[in-house]
């Protein structure tokens, strides 16, 4: 059952399914055909995002269990709603042992475990490793035995059966885990885990039997038509996530799936039984298209006068990735290397070709060309080492390999903690580029261009989700809408950051350029989001400070220059003139991206709260509460009759957003097609339109460059002849030729609907 859209819930503890169910007649109301859910099993205590499942088998109590699921179908059903919901094949969560019946089983009984096939451990290396002690020489001291289980401070572990006698450091000794150093955990640990998070043990749901034991609640939920939809989680960590879709899809014939696959750009998606993706593609393309792609230049030299350097973005994206390789994965590459112990160089080799490796990974035999541009890579960057990694090649181009089946999974994690929680954070021209499936370095995307990723998207993948925000990317839409502004005043930033750096320094400058960026993007922010965002942002950066050893002088100093912009009154007022002469500019981007987002070919997305302006940040900042109250209020309104202006309440945005989505559950046929519709006159170049079969959608682009060439003048739209209603303002619109400046006069977007 294809959605006409979905509308994504942080359902969490704070926000539970009784609180979702509240919100579904709003939810019509606003359009959407489906609600798309956080994942809703049984997850670590006090989880704030379901992602550490500890029990497949129940709803997760803490958002209401089994009634409180049943409470959502009826208030979903009442409102005419589907379900999409969010599942976690890859890992399951292990920090509280005593809470995952399947992990505390293999932890007491080891291999002869019924469970000990669930967990992708490397048996070989004997006892289960558990990295939590303290860094000190003497953590054992502090176990005790309690209650028949071996416990350390709040951690509770099993003990097996007959070796419970003797001190705790006997009883642990006897064990089928070891408890380790925590520091110990990047370079010992010996089952696979989510990224470098000890706490999430990988699955292996490659096993059917654990498929259908992780899955079964799930499928019980399709099949009993509660779920239509199903989000497939980080799949790039699976073994082999095509027979995996293979086996979803069996045993869901009919669901609409999607799945969290980044593409790098012009990476296409594997031929998979699902809709698509979760649409990181779309995003950077609708961002790219309302950035101005010809000032890339003043920010480059910007950037320089700023760090004193000139920085490859592909040297560091190669420098971040192989220390991840070589450090925070060290586990990992070990295990890898150990599949080839005749190679004495094949840490070092396998680390190269996975910080050369051009996308997440490869699914063989799929995928052998990026392995022989990862080959040619590492070759340039390490001679020496051509005939290590021809060999290593040779086996990771077999997809029965072993090594090539760990490769696969070990260079996704290599990719996404190198760049997206590293390089994004250190190569700073132009943040509003860095996020989540883009390529910064793509400065901008021409109309043409948009056009053409629209038209592939339309005949490869019609079906898949669109979005513009998701719990996972750097910064929330409207930050990126109004940091495009950036693009269109280069010689005002310039001047006024260049200001801010010397009255408010900060020893890692290209840290700082990211803070007064994301600083003008976010106004007005509180100090607490800035500066818990600024140290986020410094640790993942790595440079000054870093998660496992944090600087404390660094960070003393970071928190002093975000406690300027808020003390110094000439400072605190100089940003806050800044941002409110971007912000309007920013609003026509915001709409524009909305609206383009909302139409274009794939099912699109909002993710909570982002109807009205949201100006987030990264996670957690971007699971804080929405205001559903005020929402309900404003689209009462709006629905008697009142058009909101475009301003800082964002009624704007909700208008455009209801509207879209109401017409696309209403008329799905009027979006079957994709033509792009040309401008002709003074600036056509500022006007985004397309014809998606019977309703063309007009967005402005680059709204600064258009006022200074004095507005719409004499430019036009051809359109076929026929009478048109615009959506937003409910005006009538007759002939071939359309002046954009009448169509555009109340909003800088419109919607078109043949009559």
């Amino acid at each position: 059952m294809r959605p006409s859209s979905t509308y994504r819930v942080q359902v969490r503890p704070e926000f539970p399914l009784s609180s979702t169910a509240e919100i579904a007649d709003y939810l019509a109301d606003l359009g959407v055909s489906h609600l798309y859910s956080a994942p809703l099993l049984s997850a670590a205590p006090e989880s704030q995002h379901g992602y550490d499942v500890v029990d497949h088998s129940r709803v997760s109590p803490a958002l209401g269990g089994a009634d409180g699921l049943a409470a959502l179908k009826s208030a979903l059903d009442e409102a005419n709603l589907g379900l999409v919901v969010d599942i976690v094949p890859n890992h399951a969560g292990v920090a509280a042992a005593a809470e995952n019946p399947t992990w505390w089983d293999v932890l007491k009984n080891g291999q002869k475990s019924e469970f000990s096939g669930f967990y992708d451990v490397d048996w070989s290396r004997g006892r289960i490793l558990l990295p939590v002690l303290a860094d000190t020489a003497d953590a054992l001291d502090d176990l005790r035995i309690e209650d028949g289980e071996l416990r350390y401070f709040d951690k509770r572990y099993p003990i097996a059966d007959g070796t419970g006698d003797g001190t705790p450091r006997e009883v642990h000794d006897r064990q089928h885990y070891e408890l380790i150093n925590w520091t110990r955990g990047d370079s010992e640990i010996n089952y696979r885990r989510f990224f470098a998070i000890t706490d999430l043990a990988g699955l292996r749901v490659e096993d059917p039997d654990v498929f259908a034991a992780t899955h079964a609640e799930i499928l019980r939920w399709y099949n009993e038509g509660l779920a239509q939809g199903i989000r497939v989680d980080h799949p790039d960590g699976l073994r082999d996530p095509g027979e995996y879709f293979d086996r979803l899809r069996d045993a869901a014939p009919d669901a609409w799936i999607v799945v969290e696959k980044i593409l790098e750009p012009g990476e296409r998606l594997p031929a998979w039984p699902v809709a698509g993706t979760t649409g990181y593609d779309a995003m950077a393309q609708v961002n790219g298209v309302f950035v101005d792609p010809g000032t890339e230049a003043f920010f480059d030299t910007l950037d320089h006068h700023l760090t004193g350097a000139t920085t490859s973005w592909q040297d560091l994206v190669h420098d971040a990735k192989l220390h991840v390789a070589t450090n925070v994965l060290a586990a990992e590459l070990a295990r890898l290397a150990a599949l080839v112990p005749e190679i004495e160089a094949a840490p070092k080799a396998l680390a190269e070709l996975a910080a050369c490796f051009p996308v997440y990974r490869s699914y063989l035999p799929a995928g052998s060309r990026d392995l022989a541009t990862a080959r040619s890579e590492a070759g340039r960057r390490r001679p020496q080492m051509i005939t290590v990694l021809d060999q290593l090649t040779a086996r990771l181009r077999n997809p029965a390999d072993e090594l090539a089946i760990r490769f696969q999974q070990f260079t996704g994690a290599v990719m996404a903690k190198g760049v997206e929680d590293n390089a994004f954070y250190r190569w700073t021209r132009f943040v509003a580029r860095n996020e989540v499936g883009n390529d910064p370095c793509k400065f901008g995307v021409t109309i043409d261009e948009f056009h053409h990723y629209a038209e592939q998207r339309l005949t490869d993948w019609p079906d898949t989700m669109t979005a513009l925000a998701t719990h996972d990317t750097k910064r929330g839409e409207d930050v990126r809408a109004r940091l495009a502004v950036l693009s269109e005043v280069p010689g005002d930033w310039t001047e006024v950051v260049r200001r801010w750096v010397r009255f408010a320094p900060l020893p890692d400058p290209a840290l700082a350029h990211l803070l007064w960026q994301v600083a003008v993007g976010a106004w007005p922010i509180s100090r607490e989001r800035l500066q818990a965002y600024a140290v986020k942002a410094a640790r993942e950066a790595g440079t000054g400070t870093n998660w496992l050893s944090p600087d404390e002088r660094f960070e003393t100093a970071l928190r002093q220059m975000v406690d300027r912009i808020y003390d110094d009154p000439a400072l605190h007022r100089e940003i806050a003139d800044f941002a409110s002469s971007i912000a309007p500019p920013g609003w026509s981007n915001s709409l524009g991206q909305k609206l383009v987002q909302l139409t274009m070919p794939g099912v699109p997305d909002v993710y909570q709260g982002t109807e009205l302006w949201d100006h987030s940040l990264v996670d957690p900042d971007n699971r804080r509460p929405v205001d559903f109250g005020a929402r309900r209020e404003l689209l009462g309104r709006i629905d008697d009759g009142w058009l909101p202006p475009v301003d800082e309440t964002g009624a704007a945005k909700l208008l455009v957003t209801s509207r879209v989505l109401r017409l696309r559950r209403q008329r799905p046929e009027l979006f079957a097609g994709y033509r792009p519709v040309f401008a002709d006159g003074r600036v056509p170049e500022h006007v985004l339109a397309f014809d998606r079969g019977g309703v063309v959608a007009v967005a402005t682009r680059l709204p600064v460059g258009l006022s200074r060439h004095g507005g719409w003048g004499d430019t036009t739209l051809s359109l076929d002849g026929h009478s048109w209603t615009e959506v937003f303002t409910n005006t009538s619109y007759g002939g071939s030729r359309l002046a954009v400046a009448e169509l555009l006069h109340t909003y800088p977007v419109a919607l078109l609907v043949k009559e």
